[in-house]
């Protein structure tokens, strides 16, 4: 049985919630940590039980700040494997990508992850 995964926000990874009952994964914070992929893959493994255990709606929020580029390399990773997901008979994914009002960089950095997907993205701004 897949359990929920709370990572909780440090000084140099974001904090993440992946609800089973909900269908919700969230992602907020900052990511300084150079061990990108040790710290995503937690987030991936959590992922992949989901769509082969719960096979249903999905729903990703991206409230994040910053992030390195090796975290940008393990994002991408993770948005490849959201497309593979929603279009599968298995379900479907809404990913909604928050930025701040202010910042073009992360709102920027949201649509360069989405070009060459065929999968919508919310881009939702806050104050």
């Amino acid at each position: 049985m897949l359990l929920n995964m709370i990572l909780e926000r440090t000084k140099t990874t974001p904090g993440i919630t992946a609800h089973v009952e909900d269908g919700i994964i969230e992602i907020e914070g900052e990511f300084f940590n150079e061990d990108a992929v040790a710290f995503f893959s937690q987030v991936v493994e959590w992922f992949m039980a989901f769509t082969t255990e719960e096979k249903r709606f999905l729903s990703v929020h991206f409230r994040l700040t910053y992030f390195n580029t090796s975290a940008s390399k393990c994002i991408l990773d993770l948005f490849d494997r959201m497309q593979s997901y929603h279009y599968t008979s298995a379900g479907a994914i809404e990913v909604y990508w928050h930025y701040h009002e202010d910042d073009e960089d992360i709102l920027d950095q949201g649509k360069e992850f989405a070009d060459g997907l065929d999968m919508k993205i919310m881009y939702l701004p806050y104050a």
